[in-house]
């Protein structure tokens, strides 16, 4: 195979085992032509049905009894491809030793119900702009509680009024805010699911538009509700606001401040907290030699990139009592040349484990605007894969998983010790409870609220 073959515009795969996609290294700007994407073990199956013999739906319907099915490419097929696919021997005999979706999973003194978590994604809610969640976030979360998600992490919010993405975001920055999340933390508990949230500074990417603001993807002005924004180093992103860079005192304030927000956390009820390091905000901006051009303690190499992170997470860990899971999302390249990459990645998980991290919320991007991404089902899943291999530490799985039977195959075939459902939950709130009839788990060991009984798959 060519180096042509395995290069996609500006990220290079040729780190790779292909099909199976077992590393990554960055591409440099001698790499030549990165056009072209790498075949997959799905788009080969694809080419080798086309000239094969068509099935019926009912053929494909019978799952492996016939090995083949239609050859449709879309997301709503993979289910389909998933089950027309082989699975060895082997990968059958490894499998039984792993805990399938239902199986509960213990961090510290927390036990979730399942391996289904709701991700952290943005619903841009807070309208009276004080960071207090509303009825709307009840329903939201809660609805995914009682539709049996293991463990529900709550959206970016913000530890400083001027770490939010938008106006509109939620916060945990003042005491004041606690007494606002207590309904909302009891209502995911009492439907049997275990409430975190996600602590976040938007940095550069603070101060921007939403639905409920306007100016979508630009910088909100300052008579409109906006703020200045600040980061490592004076460097925008894309078209937003240029940012002022961080003093060293600032950084030693804005460490306290998501330690100060997981004790309120913790306060109003929330049995684990993820700190946000992914998708270019704050900490991931110091991570990132391509948003972090500092010369002192907080710049330089990955030691000097990854402090800001190393001492919010012993600060956190310090704020918290020790039964409390502190889970880490980190995005695992920025699929950017010379960026933040897979190898500092799992260098970087080694030390959180260290210091008391208990998962690696494992997904991509968003450092750079304009970069292109490869997104097909489970692409983000060979990055989980290689941080819980090389890295020994539990992570989670994200990114266009869909389908019950796809999820189930990433815990059985070890890449990950959880799944996150994000758009698909948005969809369909009670995606779990469909997923465990789909994968012929019997109604009496699904997690269904007692009201729900009477309507049980």
């Amino acid at each position: 195979m060519s180096n042509d073959d395995l290069t996609h515009e500006n990220f290079d795969f040729r780190g790779f085992d292909v099909p199976y996609l077992k590393a990554v290294t960055l591409a440099s700007s001698s790499d030549g032509d990165q056009s072209k994407q790498p075949k997959t073990k799905h788009e080969d199956a694809s080419k080798n049905r086309k000239h094969g013999k068509k099935k019926s739906k009912s053929d494909a319907r019978s799952k492996k009894r016939a090995g083949a099915g239609k050859t449709s490419e879309s997301f709503d097929d993979y289910e389909d491809y998933e089950e027309r696919e082989a699975v060895s021997k082997a990968d059958k005999k490894v499998s039984k030793d792993r805990p399938g979706l239902f199986a509960p999973m213990t961090l510290r003194e927390v036990t979730v119900r399942n391996r289904i978590w709701l991700p952290p994604m943005c619903t841009y809610s807070s309208f009276a702009r004080d960071g207090r969640p509303t009825p709307f976030h009840y329903q939201h979360y809660v609805s995914r509680a009682f539709g049996g998600f293991g463990m529900v992490i709550v959206e970016s919010t913000a530890v400083a009024p001027e770490g939010r993405i938008t106006p509109c975001d939620l916060g945990l920055w003042e005491d004041g805010q606690i007494d606002a999340w207590r309904w909302i933390v009891d209502g995911i508990r009492e439907a049997g699911a275990v409430p975190a949230i996600q602590l976040n500074h938007a940095g550069r990417k603070a101060s921007t538009g939403c639905f409920a603001v306007g100016y979508d993807g630009q910088s909100v002005p300052e008579e409109a509700g906006g703020w200045p924004t600040m980061a490592p180093s004076e460097i925008a992103f894309g078209g937003l606001r240029t940012p002022r860079a961080l003093s060293v005192d600032e950084i030693h304030g804005l460490v306290g401040a998501f330690a100060a927000a997981a004790g309120r956390a913790v306060a109003a009820g929330f049995q684990a907290i993820q700190i946000h390091a992914a998708h270019g905000y704050l900490i991931s901006q110091f991570l990132d030699p391509l948003s972090n051009e500092r010369d002192d303690e907080y710049g330089g190499d990955l030691t000097g990139r990854s402090r800001f992170l190393v001492e919010v997470v012993d600060a956190v860990r310090g704020a918290v009592p020790e039964g409390v899971p502190v889970l880490v999302r980190i995005s695992a390249t920025d699929w950017a040349a010379g960026g933040w990459d897979l190898d500092q990645t799992i260098a970087l998980s080694k030390v959180l484990k260290e210091h008391g991290v208990d998962v690696m919320d494992v997904s991509t991007g968003g450092i750079m605007s304009g970069v292109s991404i490869p997104v097909k089902p489970n692409y983000q899943v060979p990055f989980s894969e290689q941080v819980k291999a090389k890295a020994d530490i539990p992570v989670t799985a994200v990114g266009l998983i869909t389908k019950p039977k796809q999820a189930a195959k990433i815990l059985a075939h070890g890449e990950a010790d959880a799944v996150e459902i994000g758009r698909a939950a948005l969809r369909d709130p009670y995606w779990p409870l469909r997923a465990a009839n789909k994968l012929g788990i019997p109604s009496t060991e699904i997690p269904y609220a007692p009201q729900y009984v009477a309507g049980a798959y």
